[in-house]
């Protein structure tokens, strides 16, 4: 009879668990314009400027929902291309002696797909088969979180989202980055948050390394549902 009481227990308590991390998401979504209002949106075009290393360089953000990213970045007259089309990646970087287009695999092409997808894959996750798990709340400079942990199906990469309990806005996340043969914790921050047509997108945001600034972009302007040719995003022969 123990063991009965004992295991209701600790299903009511999951259950409740489940519900609150759902809550949570559903505040953020709600925050940023929601999710039916993202996934409405088939096309994005974002501009700015990334900085690091003391320089400001031009970026250009294409997207097409949930299917094609690419990245563009003008780094003194040479373009480094970050690409990703249903389920294929590939990378430009003569910055890095890689003058023609390389084929990228595993969980950098998994970040990429992602990052294709417009409202993000936390408001998502329960469609894209992810894990979801409250981890109570934490401080991230001075401001209230909830602390939510996603677990990716396909690789089982974690990543920790920050959500403000006052405005229920992304304030950071966490993820494993493995860079120059290391495996770091890559802190990336939100903040200045803008409405466009009703959906808010963060417009800065500074990515740390072991508490040390190692990027920050700033975004100048974000066009929805304009003309992008599919094109641009498959791999050149």
């Amino acid at each position: 009879m123990k063991k009965i009481l004992l295991a209701s227990l600790c299903f009511t308590v999951m259950a409740a668990r489940a519900q609150t991390v759902d809550e949570v998401i559903q505040k953020y979504s709600s925050a940023v314009g929601g999710l039916n209002a993202f996934n409405a949106v088939k096309t994005l075009k974002m501009t700015g400027n990334v900085s690091m290393q003391g320089l400001s360089l031009p970026l250009t953000v294409r997207i097409i929902n949930g299917k094609a990213m690419r990245t563009d970045v003008e780094v003194m007259g040479k373009t480094v291309i970050n690409a990703y089309k249903d389920g294929k990646g590939w990378a430009v970087n003569p910055m890095a002696g890689a003058t023609t287009a390389t084929e990228v695999t595993g969980a950098e092409l998994n970040d990429w797909r992602d990052e294709s997808i417009i409202g993000g894959p936390l408001m998502d996750y329960k469609a894209l088969g992810d894990q979801a798990e409250l981890e109570g709340q934490e401080d991230v400079e001075g401001v209230k979180c909830y602390k939510i942990r996603l677990t990716r199906k396909e690789d089982g990469k974690v990543s920790t989202y920050f959500i403000s309990t006052s405005d229920n806005l992304l304030v950071k996340m966490v993820q494993a980055k493995e860079m120059m043969g290391q495996q770091l914790n890559l802190e990336s921050f939100f903040s200045d948050y803008k409405d466009f047509n009703g959906l808010k997108f963060s417009m800065s945001i500074m990515l740390k390394i072991e508490d040390q600034v190692f990027q920050e972009t700033k975004l100048s302007d974000i066009s929805m549902n304009v003309p992008i040719d599919d094109k641009i995003f498959e791999m050149p022969k």
